[in-house]
């Protein structure tokens, strides 16, 4: 593998799992320290080899390369990319390297679904990193990068092979068959199984799951020393998986937990909780070699249950941090705090189908039992969106929830954690919009398509994504393509879909004047049978337009699907979305979303469609209007925040 440092000016880093306990920060050893955290990077091995198999990829004739790459179909399905977020993650390390950050923490989905492959690429990476720039790596798994706590046959069916067709490769025979005429026949590689505890933090083990000499502490939650009479010594004879596990439900067996605490240096205390669950589930009549040990993906809701004992474990640590004066930074890979600005109930009772993953909104007890054990910061990744959420314990603790977006979904982007003195804590949001190698492989994707397009597939993806100019307008197409192909389809109400996106801006606004009794299809019916209707209400708003420096004409630029696709933005980028939504856009949904939630007419529940526009006007208030997520200072000691970003438009 190759490493050539390009010449960027951003930095990219992801969402981990981010706590800081209630002991003020002593400026006295940590003022100057800065973490990077980058989470969700889901790399794969593009350029890697299979070890057990001739077969070499599909060649790229621009540069002679043999590429393990997916789909673009699959991409465009997928809340993440499969691809070109390899490229991302070099391009962010080299922005750590450039901004001279020591510490960075990747918490959980490192990988794609912990595949040798990937597993071996980014080792290789992260060892070029520490022995060429003296970075400190500091890992926990998340639910992509151990699928199940043992290896398990795994594979993928959507790689992109020659001449456009789909490559499935499997880990062993006899798992999938090919689909004739569509796909390429089955090639079989263990480096597409996904691994285990044990072989993923023997490949890794160098980053954290393990003690070192040059450790100033290291244990775990099983450790029976103590910070007064710790040794490396001692540390090493309690780190072998064997003696970090719990049991699971029903037959209990015993699972890892490669949870850690590590002091790299004095006063800073790193913790790293492994928040993955598993279930246990017998196949064919118990055979052994059937198990399956799925993983819950639901992180800390279900470690309430099955991992109580890290709760107590947190508790403990952080008061230990607290009298011995140490600062303490917990990540893992689960958010701590509802995500959705406070959105969930009108979300729960609008949408259909995955709901925009509401079942991965934590439970509020999480939050008020994590603030009750010490902790004030939590910086999350798993759900792939930029968020700030604020949770306020019965004793008055406050806990912030950090959620940062990933490298591999829009808007990439990374956080910067920065200890002040006095108990304050910067965080920086930056955002990758330039990543050099982006398009390697689109002279594929055009192979592809072009297959498609002859099997007559029906709906395929808009080539127009191969024209983007950068990679933060690529991964912008890629919100596009998912809103249009995956979540329009699955997540809302067919008939209130339908209403919605047949909506002219212009006629949203009128629509949400309506103070009448009649349903709202009825509305829009007279109002498009009455031009001269159409003229009285367009006057009568003027005033309220001009207020937003806007004319009614300014609404007609844009219809209901791009109201609902800017609400896609904003539930992903949150404050870094209004860019690319653009100040006037905003200021014009402000005044329909205001005259909706204030008109009594909506207020009911008699019209279905007047009672969903009164859930979306709602949600989408709330979107934008939630705390500072862009670069804010937070005061630990106090529980506040403040922006630090200056209002891309006026009242933001």
């Amino acid at each position: 593998m190759i490493f050539q440092k390009p010449l960027l000016p951003y930095l990219l880093m992801i969402g981990l799992t981010i706590a800081v306990s209630c002991a003020p920060i002593k400026s006295t050893t940590l003022e100057a320290i800065k973490i990077a955290v980058i989470a969700d990077i889901h790399l794969s091995n593009v350029y890697g080899q299979l070890k057990d198999n001739d077969y070499m990829g599909l060649k790229n004739v621009e540069n002679g390369k043999y590429a393990h790459i997916r789909t673009m179909e699959s991409q465009l399905h997928s809340t993440r990319i499969f691809n070109e977020n390899y490229f991302a993650f070099l391009s962010a390390m080299d922005n750590v390297v450039d901004r001279n950050i020591k510490y960075v923490i990747l918490p959980g989905d490192f990988s794609d679904d912990g595949q040798p492959i990937h597993i071996r690429a980014l080792k290789e990476i992260l060892d070029h990193y520490t022995t060429t720039y003296g970075i400190k790596f500091f890992l926990i798994t998340g639910n992509h990068d151990v699928v199940q706590p043992f290896n398990r046959r795994d594979g993928k069916t959507d790689f992109l092979g020659a001449d456009g067709k789909a490559q499935p490769i499997m880990s062993q025979p006899g798992m999938y068959t090919s689909k004739q005429n569509k796909e390429h026949p089955v090639v079989i590689s263990s480096d597409l199984q996904n691994l285990g505890y044990e072989e993923i933090t023997r490949f890794l083990g160098d980053y954290g799951f393990f003690p070192k000499k040059e450790y100033l502490y290291w244990g775990t939650p099983f450790s029976e020393y103590n910070y007064e009479n710790y040794s490396f010594h001692k540390a090493e004879q309690t780190a072998d998986l064997t003696k970090r596990s719990h049991s699971i439900p029903p037959y209990g067996l015993p699972i890892p937990d490669i949870s850690y605490l590590v002091e790299p240096v004095e006063g800073l205390w790193l913790l790293a909780l492994d928040a993955n669950t598993y279930t246990q589930k017998e196949k064919q009549g118990g055979d052994p070699s059937r198990q399956e040990y799925p993983n819950t993906g639901l992180g800390l809701n279900n470690l309430l249950k099955d991992k109580k004992y890290l709760l107590d474990w947190v508790c403990k640590v952080a008061d230990n941090a607290k009298k011995m004066g140490k600062t303490l930074i917990a990540f893992s890979h689960y958010p701590m705090v509802e995500f959705n600005d406070g959105a969930s109930p009108e979300m729960e009772e609008l949408l259909v189908g995955s709901k925009m993953q509401l079942k991965r909104v934590p439970d509020k007890r999480v939050a008020q039992l994590f603030a009750q054990a010490g902790l004030k910061l939590h910086l999350g990744g798993h759900m792939h969106l930029n968020d700030t959420g604020v949770a306020v314990s019965d004793e008055g603790n406050t806990l912030f929830n950090i959620q940062t977006p990933s490298l591999a979904a829009y808007k990439p982007a990374f956080k910067i954690l920065t200890l002040k003195e006095g108990g304050f804590a910067e965080v920086e949001t930056i955002v990758m919009d330039s990543v050099p190698k982006y398009k390697e492989f689109f002279g594929l994707y055009h192979q592809e398509y072009t297959f498609l397009e002859h099997m007559k597939e029906g709906r395929i993806w808009n080539k127009e994504v191969l024209s983007s100019q950068n990679y933060g307008e690529f991964m912008e197409w890629h919100l596009k393509e998912l809103v249009r192909l995956r979540f329009l389809p699955d997540e809302w109400p067919a008939d209130f879909k339908d209403f919605l996106v047949g909506l002219s801006g212009k006629e949203l606004l009128l629509l949400s004047m309506d103070n009448t009794s009649l349903p709202l299809h009825m509305v829009l019916k007279n109002l498009r049978d009455n031009p001269d209707k159409i003229k009285e209400l367009s006057n009568s708003v003027k005033e309220k337009t001009r207020k937003i420096q806007a004319v009614t004409t300014h609404f007609e630029e844009w219809s209901g699907y791009d109201l609902l696709l800017d609400l896609y933005r904003l539930r992903s980028a949150d404050r870094l979305a209004l860019k690319d939504i653009g100040a006037q856009r905003t200021k014009q949904y402000r005044l329909i979303i205001d005259s909706i939630l204030n008109n009594p007419s909506f207020q009911g529940k008699d019209d279905p469609i007047k009672r969903k526009m009164y859930l979306l006007a709602s949600i989408f208030n709330k979107f934008l209007n939630g705390a500072p997520s862009d670069h804010f200072q937070l005061n630990l000691n106090s529980g506040t925040i403040i922006s630090l970003k200056q209002p891309i438009y006026e009242n933001e």
